[in-house]
């Protein structure tokens, strides 16, 4: 290991995301003879071939493909080593990258609120998405940590992860919906709706898709999916028929400030807890300590904004 060189897993990463030695190898700043001898010394190195050729391009092997995720994590962390060591440099507290689902959206940011009350000095990136979406930027060492559920990974051993609320469910719609001003209403009630859903197989969808087989009734068929709060409330806002199912946190926020109501329909499940969750064995920004003590410590304490 000690003869792998970052000029060789900078090439590594190139290959895999151009499909072609000579594109990788103008990237890294290589002649192709010598990108191709380079590549020919890290798989002896690693005693493993890591590119097949195909009609599509150099393609990578399972082994190319964990070779491929391992220097985007060296990468990263180095890349994190000279913007920390410049923070120090300048004065600055450092930067950590955060990731987190819609649902748990109100919950982070006021804990990062309070983080950076005791750290002034820190700059943060948040970047909301899916679960799936959110662990493949921790693979790649792209986020310090993320908000998120471990449970959509066929890999849960390679992350660490602490349980930071358990979630509750709410359906919201336009303010004039024909059942906002009603004391209670069924599922049957809402199931000629068109609903606003997470698409299939996310762990919110699945718990949805449970309350209507639980009813015996038909999951409704005409839906819109996505995983941007901003969308499905400029859809609500738009269309009075519309309803959405959200986390308590994003309802409780959203029908504070008057921008949707809260339906009256009690949910029989629940979902599944938010966990903050980071990449196994990796260094630990001091940050990410502290946002934990905010998160928990924020857990039963009702939003004030």
């Amino acid at each position: 290991m000690s003869r792998l060189h970052a000029r060789q897993l900078r090439l590594l990463i190139a290959v895999a995301e151009h499909g072609s030695l000579l594109a990788a190898a103008d990237r890294v700043g290589l002649t192709q003879p010598g990108a191709s001898k380079a590549l020919k010394e890290l798989e002896t190195t690693l005693n493993a071939a890591l590119f097949m050729r195909t009609n599509r391009g150099l393609v990578p092997t399972q082994a190319g493909q964990c070779a491929v995720r391992f220097a985007r994590l060296i990468q990263s962390d180095i890349g994190r080593l000279q913007q920390e060591l410049g923070a120090i440099a300048s004065g600055a507290g450092g930067r950590i990258a955060v990731g987190t689902i819609m649902g748990a959206v109100p919950l982070l940011t006021r804990a990062l609120t309070r983080l950076m009350e005791w750290q002034p000095d820190l700059s943060v990136e948040l970047v909301e998405d899916t679960s799936e979406s959110l662990l493949a930027l921790i693979d790649q060492g792209r986020l310090d940590a993320a908000i998120c559920r471990l449970s959509v990974s066929p890999r849960p051993h390679l992350y660490d992860a602490v349980v930071v609320k358990e979630e509750s469910l709410a359906v919201i719609a336009h303010q004039s919906h024909p059942a906002a001003g009603l004391p209670s209403i069924t599922l049957q009630d809402l199931s000629a709706n068109r609903w606003v859903v997470y698409r299939a197989h996310m762990p919110m969808r699945r718990t949805l898709e449970r309350e209507f087989f639980e009813e015996d009734l038909f999951f409704p068929a005409h839906l819109i999916e996505t995983t941007s709060a901003l969308a499905t409330l400029s859809l609500l806002s738009h269309d009075p028929n519309l309803v959405a199912l959200v986390s308590d946190d994003v309802a409780d926020y959203v029908c504070r400030h008057g921008l949707v109501a809260r339906l009256p329909l009690r949910l029989k499940s629940r979902s599944e807890p938010y966990e903050l969750i980071a990449r196994r064995n990796a260094h630990r920004h001091p940050a990410l300590v502290l946002l934990t003590e905010a998160l928990q410590a924020l857990q039963a304490v009702p939003d004030p904004a």
